[in-house]
Order: C-alpha cells, then structure tokens, then sequence
C-alpha cells in the first residue's frame, strides 16, 4: 500500500473509553440559556449559585459502581471539564461529584438514586 493510500492519523475513528472512576456525560439544555416560570430569557452567563444540572451518562469508567451508560446524573455545572468530540461537547466528571442518579425505572423503584 502506497503511504498516500494510508488515512491520515486525524481522519481515523476512534472508540473512547473512560479510566477510573470518570464519566463520560452530554449535558442537558438547561446548561445553556434558559426560561423562568414567567417566561423570561435566562442567559447562561447569569450567575445561579448551587443550581445543579443534569446530563445523560455516554460513557464509564471500570471503577464507577452506581452509574451506567444511559443513566441520567445531577452535578453541579463547576465540577469537570468540557471536552469536544467529534463536533459535540461533553463533560468529564468523577463519581463522586455525582449528586444523584435517574435511571429507568423497575417495576416497585422511584428510578431516583440520591
């Protein structure tokens, strides 16, 4: 094979798996700008103090224990760090700045694990 037949090193698809105990989580609109019961436009840059915010689990790493993929999980919006893959952005959080998750329910549970 000749090298220009080769794909370059940036074009090739990757897998992502998290180490540790990290999540890999999309966070929700409610991150962004927002709308109060009145209808008033909130913007993201409006300073909400220990308003905490969900996001939907994408990926985990081998050590977290209460968290699977599909989970939903409230944080505070402080904790982690963003990072961009493939066009879309993300949150890296640890479990434990996990507040509570929401998962799908079973049949006698409330789906909310705080």
């Amino acid at each position: 094979m000749s090298p220009a037949a080769d794909p370059a090193p940036s074009e090739a698809r990757q897998s992502i798996r998290m180490t540790a105990d990290r999540i890999l989580a999309l966070p929700s609109a409610e991150l962004g700008e927002r709308k109060s019961r009145a209808g008033i436009l909130i913007p993201a840059t409006a300073n909400v103090s220990r308003r905490l915010v969900w996001a939907e689990v994408v990926a985990v790493g081998p050590t977290v224990r209460n968290v699977e993929e599909g989970d939903r999980v409230l944080f505070s919006p402080d904790s982690g760090y963003e990072v961009e893959v493939r066009g879309e952005s993300y949150l890296i959080l640890r479990e434990r700045d996990v507040h509570a998750v929401a998962s799908d329910r079973e049949e006698g549970q409330t789906g909310l694990y705080l």
